[in-house]
């Protein structure tokens, strides 16, 4: 009967063992491969990037489209209004029918300011 036990036991903790061997080395893998991919899309990652701070900058909820091609060189306008778009930006057209481009997450901090302004022009 102890016999049987000690093999049991060994068995399971074998598995264990090899289980977490197995885990560790496919979690490496997969943040290597992670890294991998990040490297060979890096021109678009970092334009998300840079994208996304200039729409983050505290004084200005809105960018126009040329400012950001301005700055965000290289790319076609529609592939730039693609990288806007996975950054998190929706695009707004004004009365007089230029570009502008804020970040979906801010509409509140849009809004409010929007609210703000009327008031004080009623003032």
């Amino acid at each position: 009967m102890e016999a049987a036990l000690w093999s049991a036991l060994s068995a399971l903790c074998g598995a264990l063992v090899g289980g977490g061997i197995s885990y560790l080395l496919n979690r490496q893998q997969h943040a290597h491969q992670l890294r991998m991919l990040r490297e060979q899309h890096k021109v678009e990652y970092m334009a998300e990037e840079t994208a996304r701070h200039f729409l983050s900058h505290k004084g200005f909820t809105d960018r126009s489209f040329e400012a950001l091609r301005n700055h965000l060189g290289g790319f076609a306008d529609d592939e730039l209004r693609k990288i806007l778009v996975r950054a998190g930006a929706i695009r707004v057209y004004r009365e007089d029918g230029s570009e502008w481009w804020r970040l979906l997450s801010r509409m509140d901090e849009f809004i409010e300011r929007k609210a703000l302004d009327q008031i004080a022009r009623e003032i």
